[in-house]
Formats: structure tokens, sequence, C-alpha cells
């Protein structure tokens, strides 16, 4: 079972890599990709907790406004990530995502009132010196840069409130309220500033990839990492998810070709990120076994 679960949990972390992949493929921007794509997503969510589980959606106020917010970062999220392909590429956008291990030791003590640990801040220091060093080397994608860097931003503020969220309501309400209230408030906005207009102008093909998108690559998923946190420790899971990057970039090499060929110095950069955290969770993992041993 363990093997099984280690086998569907590396699956979904390249599904999520491959997002980025499919959100290049899509041809419309990230304002129509990201409406359509948490439309279809919660649609699914709904049809599946609903119709296939038969269980209960209900949750209380105060919750459901929680979960709004959340949303909405997940929104911005996803919004910054889809908007940072378009104007640089894959492998950009995916690189800044490793800022978020850096926001998460600042922002998750704060949230959970615990001690700053020194070793994240040391890697968060090594990371922010990468990522400069990539805004050094590709300053052509500058736009892209702000936009994966604010993009780690909003995943970190969705992540770690969304960790509060778990055990208020089932995994399954919180997914959906959470992409359901973040397509409502899109909608809202869209609205009030006459965007919402825009929506219609998208074909049948980037339709077909966003409902590929919302099922597959993004309900699938998020309720499948839910189901494995019984059979693996939050660690692996963790540990694992940060193998998302490299996934999406060696695809994205592979798929698209030069458009996604970049200078030695960003890869030598973005290795050195992806090491660093890889060797802070290992620390941890250790730290966190001496002190059971000692207890």
């Amino acid at each position: 079972m363990q093997k099984l679960a280690l086998f569907r949990l590396h699956l979904i972390v390249f599904l999520w890599g491959f997002t980025a992949i499919l959100g290049k493929l899509i041809h419309a921007n990230a304002q129509i990709l990201v409406f359509y794509r948490m439309l279809f997503a919660a649609i699914f969510l709904f049809a599946f907790i609903r119709i296939y589980k038969k269980e209960s959606i209900k949750v209380s106020w105060k919750i459901f406004f929680q979960l709004a917010g959340i949303g909405c970062a997940m929104a911005l999220h996803w919004y910054c990530f889809f908007y940072s392909i378009k104007v640089s590429n894959v492998s950009i956008a995916l690189s800044c995502l490793s800022l978020s291990t850096l926001f998460a030791s600042i922002l998750e003590p704060v949230i959970f009132k615990r001690k700053i640990d020194v070793s994240e801040v040391v890697m968060g220091v090594v990371i922010v010196a990468c990522i400069l060093l990539i805004f050094k080397t590709e300053f052509h994608f500058k736009e892209g840069i702000i936009y994966g860097i604010l993009c780690a931003v909003f995943g970190t503020v969705f992540s770690v409130f969304n960790g509060k969220m778990f055990g208020k309501t089932s995994s399954g309400n919180i997914i959906f309220y959470e992409i359901f209230c973040g397509w409502f408030v899109l909608a809202v906005f869209y609205m009030f500033t006459g965007q919402i207009f825009q929506m219609s102008e998208i074909n049948y093909r980037d339709l077909a990839l966003i409902c590929l998108l919302a099922s597959v690559f993004t309900a699938f998923p998020m309720l499948e990492s839910v189901k494995l946190m019984k059979y693996i420790s939050p660690f692996t899971l963790i540990l694992t998810v940060n193998l998302e990057p490299v996934y999406g970039i060696i695809l994205a090499f592979f798929i698209f070709g030069e458009s996604e060929e970049m200078s030695p110095i960003f890869y030598v950069a973005s290795g050195v990120m992806i090491l660093a955290i890889i060797v802070n969770g290992l620390m941890k993992a250790r730290k966190t076994k001496k002190q059971k041993n000692f207890n």
C-alpha cells in the first residue's frame, strides 16, 4: 500500500507539473483561462461530492467566508501563474514557484504561532540569491518573473491558511468552496469591469483543453492528495510536491523546444533552489525523528 501511495503521489505531482504545459498550449489569455478552469473544476467537484459520493456540502457561514477568502488567494495565484507563462515561458513560471518555500517560512510561524526556523531563513537567502541571479541573466523575462514571484506569494497565502481549515469540514467541501468562491469573485469583478463579455472570446479547442485541465489536472489531483494523507506523511507530500518544477521544466523543454531553452545560469540557479528545498526537508525529517526518539 505504501509503494502504491508513493506512485499515486508522484502521478499527481506529475499532473500538477503538466498544468503549466497546458497553460501554454491554451491560446486564451490568463483571465479567461482561470475563469473557466475554476468554473469547470467547481462543477466537477460538485458532481463528485453530491451526485457520486452523495455527501452534504453544508457549511457554516463563518467557514464559508473563510473559504471564500482563501479561494480569492487561489484565483490570484492561478492568474499570476498563467500570466507569467503567457509573457515569458513555463520554465520561468515554475522556477519562481520555489519562492513559496521562503514565503511560507515567514508566514507560517506568524499564523501558527511558532518560532522561526533558522534553517528556513538560510534556505530563503539561498533561494532569493538564485532568483536574483535568474532575474539578472533573464532580464528580458522580467514581467514573467515579477508575476511568477506574485504567484508564489498568493500560493503561499493559499497553502498556509488552507492548512488551518482542514478538520473544520470535509476536505471535499473545503476544495469545492475555495474553487467555487474564487470563480464567483472573479465573475463579479469581471461584471463590474465589463470584462465578462470577453469570456465568450474562446474557441472550442481551448474550452476542451481547459475542461481537461479542470478535471484531470485540477479536481482529481486535489482530491487524490487529500486521500493520500492517510498513507503518507505530510513531509513526504511536501517534499514530493517540490518536484513539480522539475517535471514541468523537463516536459516543457521536450515539448516546446527552443522557446524553453534558457541560459546555463538559469538551470544552475534553479537546480540549487530545488536542492536547497530538498535538503532542508531532509534535515527537518531527521530533526523530527530525533525528537520522537528522545521523547
